[in-house]
C-alpha cells in the first residue's frame, strides 16, 4: 500500500477525536455517561441568528460561491463588535479576514508564516493544535511554561534567556485554555513589547472573552500592537455556534493579506446563509450576554461542588467554558479519569493532553444541562 506522508508521524490523531469514539462506543452498550469534557454549547444561538440563515435561503446567491473574503457586511460587522466591545478600531476592507472557524485560522497563519525548520513558541499547557500544526509543517514547537504559581502567564524574563534566533511565531490564548487565567493590559503589554524586540509574530487566540469575564480584552488595543500582532476570535462559544463555523482573524493588512494567498487556495467561500446568520450575532445586544452567562454562572456553581466531591482544589476568580481543577496530590490525570469513567461514567478532560504542566490537573466542560450535572454530583456522592 502507499505510505502517508512523513509528516504524518510527527503527530497522532487528536485526543477527543480518539476518545469520544471510546464513550460513544460506552453509550451505545447502554452506560449512561455524561459528558463533561468537551466544550461543545449545548445551548441555542440567538433567535434571529438562525431566523437569519432560513430568510437567506431562497435569496438569489445563496448556492453560489462566495467570496474569499466574506460578505462585505460581515466584514463591518466583525470591525463593529471589534470596536464596541474592545474599543478597536479596524477596517473592515484590509484588516480582516472571515475563517471557517479559528481552527483554520492556526493552520493558515503557520501556513503563512512557518518555513521548515522555523521554531513557534507554544503555551504548555495550551491547544494541542498549535504545535500539531508546526509539526505538520516541518517547524519546531518550542514549548513555554505556565505555571499555576505564575498565574498561568509566560516568564518573559525566562523567555528572553532562551534561543529565539529561529522563533518566528508565538500563540498565547488569553483568556486562557485549558485554564482560565486572565492577562491585564500591562501583562499583554509585556508580551507585545517582548514580540517587537525579537521580531516575533504574536497571535492571540481569543474564543472565550465573553464567557463568564466581565472585562473583555483584546491584544490589539494595546499600542502597537497592530503591526506585530494578530489575534484570532469566534462565534462558537459567544454565539452557541460551534457546528457552523465561523471564526475571523484581525491584524495589520500585510498580514492579513498573506494568510488570504492560503485561505483562497484551501476553500471557495463561507455558505452565504452562514454569513447572514453570523452578522446576526454579532449585533446581539448586552441581554443576550448577560442571558448566556447567566446560565454558565448556575453551571460553573455546581461544577465546583463537583470538584469538590471529587477532592479537587480550583480557582473561582478564572473564566472561560470550563473549569480548571487540581486533582489531590497522588493521582494522575488520564488514571483519574478512567476511574471516574468507569466507576460513575462520567467523562471529564484530563490535564495532560494539554502539555506536560497540564499533568495533575482535570478540566470540566459546562456545556452540560443543570440536570446532568446535578446527576454527577449524586453518583459521586
Amino acid at each position: 500500500m502507499i505510505e502517508g506522508a512523513k509528516r504524518l508521524q510527527t503527530v497522532e490523531e487528536y485526543y477527543f477525536s480518539k476518545k469520544l469514539r471510546e464513550v460513544n462506543l460506552l453509550i451505545a452498550s447502554g452506560n449512561p455517561i455524561i459528558n463533561l469534557g468537551i466544550g461543545s454549547p449545548d445551548l441555542q444561538p440567538p433567535q434571529k441568528v438562525i431566523s437569519a440563515l432560513t430568510a437567506s435561503l431562497n435569496a438569489p446567491n445563496t448556492h453560489k460561491y462566495q467570496s474569499y473574503q466574506g460578505l462585505p457586511e460581515l466584514r463591518e460587522a466583525m470591525t463593529n463588535f471589534y470596536k464596541e466591545h474592545f474599543q478597536v478600531s479596524m477596517s473592515p476592507k484590509t484588516e480582516v479576514l472571515p475563517l471557517m472557524g479559528s481552527k483554520e485560522g492556526i493552520m493558515h497563519i503557520s501556513m503563512a508564516y512557518l518555513n521548515p525548520g522555523d521554531a513557534v513558541l507554544v503555551p504548555n499547557p495550551g491547544y494541542p493544535t498549535y504545535g500539531a500544526v508546526a509539526k505538520l509543517l516541518h517547524a519546531r514547537p518550542i514549548y513555554y511554561d505556565l505555571k499555576e504559581e505564575g498565574n498561568w502567564l509566560p516568564d518573559i524574563m525566562t523567555l528572553e534567556k532562551s534561543d529565539l534566533s529561529k522563533v518566528k511565531l508565538m500563540w498565547i490564548s488569553y483568556p486562557h485554555m485549558p485554564t482560565g487565567a486572565r492577562a491585564d493590559y500591562k501583562e499583554l503589554g509585556e508580551l507585545v513589547a517582548f514580540a517587537k524586540r525579537n521580531d516575533i509574530l504574536l497571535v492571540n487566540d481569543n474564543p472565550y472573552s465573553f464567557i463568564l469575564n466581565d472585562a473583555p480584552k483584546s491584544i490589539l488595543k494595546v499600542n502597537g500592537a497592530k503591526d506585530d500582532c494578530l489575534e484570532l476570535n469566534s462565534l462558537s462559544k459567544t454565539f452557541n455556534m460551534a457546528g457552523w463555523r465561523v471564526g475571523m482573524v484581525l491584524g495589520h493588512s500585510k498580514h492579513i493579506d498573506n494568510i488570504l494567498k492560503v485561505k483562497s487556495n484551501m476553500d471557495s467561500g463561507m455558505f452565504y446563509g452562514i454569513q447572514k446568520g453570523a452578522i446576526e450575532a454579532l449585533r446581539c445586544s448586552d441581554l443576550w450576554y448577560l442571558s448566556l452567562n447567566s446560565v454558565y454562572d448556575q453551571r460553573r456553581k455546581l461544577i465546583w461542588k463537583l470538584a469538590t466531591a471529587l477532592n479537587c482544589t480550583f480557582d473561582e476568580e478564572a473564566s472561560g467554558l470550563f473549569v480548571w481543577a487540581k486533582l489531590p496530590d497522588y493521582f494522575k490525570s488520564e488514571e483519574f479519569i478512567e476511574v471516574i469513567l468507569k466507576n460513575y461514567h462520567i467523562f471529564i478532560a484530563p490535564g495532560h493532553i494539554f502539555g506536560s504542566n497540564g499533568e495533575g490537573y482535570v478540566r470540566f466542560s459546562l456545556c452540560a444541562s443543570t440536570e446532568d450535572i446535578e446527576e454527577a454530583i449524586a453518583r459521586i456522592k
